[in-house]
């Protein structure tokens, strides 16, 4: 078995690993390159690997770091099968229409060819086989997988994989990306069974998050303070789970009037969309949502919340009277909706940016989550006044103690090798360093291209 990264490899972005049988090649997801721009001058270099020769792909869910190169993979002559659950497929072919739309913009820009297109995006989701949770389903080349939830984000999955060569049989685990346990609305992450060899994420090793009580008090203070200095809290959000999460916890505040009344948009088509999906998927949501639901309340809508599709609208939030609550795409600020606020805002002291989400280097977030005192923004230099703030109990990776509390439950066997991977290299570092110490077993972080034999 032959094992090469090619994406994720000392970052937190471009989740893609190649495996290699004597029987067949797979992927292990096929995510996009994010930084500064939505889509880096990366994500058009040829693959190093030949598209037509991979058998398929193991979607662990549909963030677009994860999935966001597919269409690529099609375009450049993929014809095998990508396995997901149901709620990842249907969230996907969102993700990825918006993604063409994107690039398309951002090539023009460029001068360039984009790396794929919107017909890109909608023929390869004609790959796409739909897998459950929990069940042990062979697919091809004697290759056994099952499905656990990741708790991530709804449909999110880490794959269980057990290969067999000769009389030899090896088990792999990779996670995608661990949630942060318990979350909102989705169900809490699985216990994994033994492996021989586990990838995994480490977005927050070296972080510990804030508890979700205190990020509900945060919020609470931050737009009770929006409504008094009459200033905009802006929101920058992911239209997949963080959206959802957010949403939850506004309805919570609002319906026990513990928040004073404020008109609250959400601007972006994008997570009104994905926000229609996670209504059709209620049966995996935890207990507490189900019961919320069972009392007739609708987590996603309630006084005082306005969707603003049309650009027209969400133009038109700018002219209104503040105070006002605004969320919108993108979650690091490199597009979307949000640019449109910053630029209207970020240079009012009264007013408030509020980032909820992981900011990728290079990132617009990033950039204002550090102290820039002026940014640039659709070529025009934005001072920044507003005040920016930072919770970490909304995101959707385990912290440092979560990933090595899920680690060390993987027993009968005990990996001998443990890849960390998608996590900037200092979170790989430290990872990596607890694990050989608590774990006592092999860390490996990966270096981007090279080849591991097994």
């Amino acid at each position: 078995m032959r094992i090469s990264f090619h994406g994720a490899c000392r970052e937190v972005t471009g989740s893609c690993v190649l495996i290699e049988t004597k029987k067949v090649k797979f992927l292990l997801d096929c995510g996009m390159f994010q930084g500064e721009h939505y889509a880096l001058n990366r994500n058009f270099d040829n693959f190093d690997f030949n598209p037509k020769e991979i058998n398929f792909v193991l979607l662990s869910h549909a963030h677009i770091d994860h999935c966001g190169r597919l269409p690529k993979l099609y375009k450049d002559g993929f014809r095998g099968k990508i396995y997901s659950t149901a709620a990842t497929k249907d969230l996907v072919r969102l993700m990825l229409a918006d993604s063409a739309r994107i690039i398309a913009r951002e090539s023009i820009d460029a001068g360039r060819e984009p790396f794929y297109s919107e017909d890109d995006a909608a023929d390869v989701m004609r790959l796409f086989h739909d897998l459950p949770y929990s069940e042990e389903i062979i697919i091809a080349g004697g290759i056994k997988v099952r499905l656990k939830n990741s708790g991530h984000v709804l449909g999110s999955c880490f794959f269980e994989i057990w290969i067999k060569e000769g009389k030899e049989e090896k088990k792999i685990i990779f996670t995608g990306d661990l949630g942060n346990s318990p979350a909102r609305i989705i169900r809490d992450l699985e216990k994994a069974d033994g492996a021989d060899l586990v990838f995994v994420e480490s977005t927050y090793a070296g972080v510990s998050h804030e508890s979700r009580e205190d990020g509900l008090k945060m919020i609470r203070k931050a737009i009770i303070d929006c409504v008094d200095n009459k200033g905009a809290l802006m929101i920058p959000i992911f239209a997949l789970e963080k959206v959802q999460e957010i949403l939850y916890e506004l309805n919570t505040l609002v319906e026990n009037k513990k928040i004073p009344h404020v008109p609250i948009f959400l601007d972006s088509p994008l997570a009104i969309r994905t926000t229609e999906i996670y209504k059709d998927y209620e049966y995996l949501y935890d207990k507490e949502s189900m019961k919320l639901i069972v009392s007739g309340d609708d987590l996603f809508d309630f006084p005082g919340l306005e969707f603003t599709m049309t650009p027209e609208d969400s133009k038109r939030i700018n002219n209104l009277p503040r105070p006002k609550i605004i969320l919108a795409g993108s979650g690091m600020c490199t597009g979307g909706r949000i640019h449109y606020h910053l630029k209207f805002n970020l240079d009012d002291p009264n007013s408030h940016l509020l980032l909820v989400a992981y900011q990728v280097k290079g990132s617009l977030g990033r950039k204002i989550m550090t102290g820039n005192k002026t940014v640039n923004i659709d070529n025009q230099n934005i001072p920044v006044k507003a005040k920016v703030s930072v919770i970490n109990s909304y995101s959707a990776h385990a912290d440092h103690r979560a990933i090595l509390d899920w680690l060390k439950k993987i027993k009968n066997p005990k990996p001998r090798h443990i890849f960390v991977m998608h996590g900037e290299e200092e979170a790989n570092e430290l990872l990596a360093k607890e694990i050989s110490k608590k774990i006592k077993t092999h860390p490996i972080i990966p270096e981007y291209g090279q080849f591991y034999d097994f």
